[in-house]
C-alpha cells in the first residue's frame, strides 16, 4: 500500500495528485472521506474504503476527525 493518499484535482484536471495535510472524516452513510490540498492551494476531496482510511491514519499520513 502506498504511504501517500492521492486524489483527482478538479481545477488542474490531474489524476493521482498527492494529497497534503489530509484529514479523514466519516460520512453520515458510513463511508470515509479524505480532504486536503495539493500544495498549490487547490482543495481536494476523495472517498476511501475503510481499510485504506484506517491504514492511512495508522501510518500517520492523515489525521482522523469526528469518528
Amino acid at each position: 500500500m502506498s504511504k501517500m493518499l492521492t486524489a483527482y484535482c478538479m481545477k488542474t484536471k490531474e489524476k493521482n495528485v498527492p494529497m497534503q495535510d489530509a484529514v479523514i472524516s466519516k460520512t453520515a452513510r458510513g463511508g470515509y472521506m479524505a480532504q486536503g490540498h495539493d500544495g498549490k492551494g487547490n482543495k481536494m476531496t476523495t472517498m476511501l474504503g475503510e481499510a485504506t482510511a484506517l491504514e492511512a491514519v495508522k501510518n500517520g499520513v492523515a489525521k482522523k476527525q469526528g469518528w
